[in-house]
């Protein structure tokens, strides 16, 4: 047996455990859009290639950007990388991710809390929104929960890539990992954020370009 074959068979064996896991806190007792004592909110929002006003465009920017969320492709690799799902995103569903942080590496469990389908209405303008949240278990260096929405605005066209974060450091155990943790952890997110708007937008604006040109690089 293969190293890669045994590495994919022990995540495959820690992704299968996580339904043991419970969160490592209550979404029932903090509001995630007002920042508390100790916790972080993280609101970033990222415009992508619009689309004209109305439902969105088939194959267009919207869905494009929504197949990037769902798959989380959007993750910059080199901080974070998922590991392990057993399908889309659905309320309870487990995934792992790999952690880097300064050459060390962890496995962060984390369960899909909501799924958003639908149409919302802000400040008296509707949008067509798709996205999903999720919540950090046991074990995991983190407390809270993340949303990812894609945003088209029906009145104007306008697309937009949401994140929104409501976090605080989890109890680690490890001391050097902790004061790591505390020394960095904060400039670590912050920097997830910021590449994950950046890559969506670039990732989007990519696919768009390729799906314009093949049909120029088909045989007449």
């Amino acid at each position: 047996m293969s190293r890669r074959t045994r590495i994919q068979r022990r995540m495959r064996r820690r992704h299968a455990g996580l339904h043991r896991l419970p969160l490592n806190f209550d979404p029932g007792r903090h509001d995630m859009t007002r920042p508390e004592d100790g916790w972080h909110v993280d609101d970033y929002r990222q415009p992508l290639p619009a689309e004209p006003p109305g439902p969105p465009v088939p194959g267009g920017s919207w869905e494009i950007a929504c197949r990037l969320a769902r798959n989380y492709e959007y993750a910059d690799p080199g901080i974070i990388r998922e590991i392990c799902r057993s399908g889309a995103p659905e309320p309870g569903r487990n995934m792992l991710l790999e952690g880097r942080f300064y050459g060390l590496r962890f496995y962060l469990g984390l369960r899909v809390g909501d799924v958003v389908d639908g149409i919302i209405e802000q400040d008296g303008r509707r949008a067509r929104v798709w996205g999903w949240n999720y919540r950090t278990l046991q074990g995991h260096l983190e407390r809270g929960q993340m949303d990812q929405e894609v945003r088209k605005w029906l009145d104007t066209g306008e697309v937009e890539f949401h994140l929104h974060g409501f976090s605080q450091r989890a109890p680690i155990p490890n001391p050097i990992v902790r004061l790591g943790f505390i020394l960095f952890g904060r400039a670590t997110q912050l920097r997830f954020y910021a590449r994950a708007c950046r890559r969506m937008e670039a990732l989007t604006t990519a696919a768009l370009a390729t799906r314009r040109q093949a049909p120029d690089d088909k045989p007449v």
